[in-house]
């Protein structure tokens, strides 16, 4: 008992560290971000990779309006939607490029594309990029005028 209890405060100064990373690989202008403004013009481009896009935000939101050709995960913020993610990853490769959007909230507090991040990156996916939305999709992708679908 006295070895485990020895273990518990390094157990939890490790997992806080690996929160802390996380956390800071989606800080405002990292790599791991991309600008609606930089992924418009990958899919406006005529040629080049086109990104697989996962909307891991509130099914309301993504039956109001939704960026073409993307697909509906379910919330990253629970372990239904954790757990549609990982399956749809299954047939992919690590190295595919894949962009994690929500847009239900303030990039703060949004509570969806850090879980959803954390899953792909410790599943090993190594081209994974977080839509960076600084209020939310209405002002930040709909309201500019980018391309959008209703419903499903």
């Amino acid at each position: 008992m006295k070895i485990f209890l020895r273990f518990v405060p390094i157990l939890a100064l490790s997992l806080a560290a690996t929160a802390a990373v996380a956390q800071s690989e989606l800080a405002p202008g990292s790599a791991q971000l991309i600008n609606p403004e930089d992924l418009l013009k990958l899919l406006q481009a005529p040629q080049g990779e086109r990104p697989v896009i996962l909307n891991v935000g509130p099914s309301l939101l993504y039956m109001q309006a939704h960026i073409p050709g993307s697909e509906y995960i379910g919330a990253g913020s629970t372990p239904q939607g954790i757990e549609a993610l990982r399956k749809r990853m299954k047939s992919l490769p690590h190295n595919s490029f894949v962009v994690l959007y929500c847009g239900c909230c303030p990039w703060d507090h949004c509570p969806n594309v850090r879980p959803a991040y954390n899953e792909l990156h410790k599943a090993g996916f190594s081209n994974v990029k977080v839509l960076y939305i600084t209020d939310n999709f209405g002002a930040d992708w709909v309201y500019k005028g980018y391309p959008t679908i209703k419903g499903q």
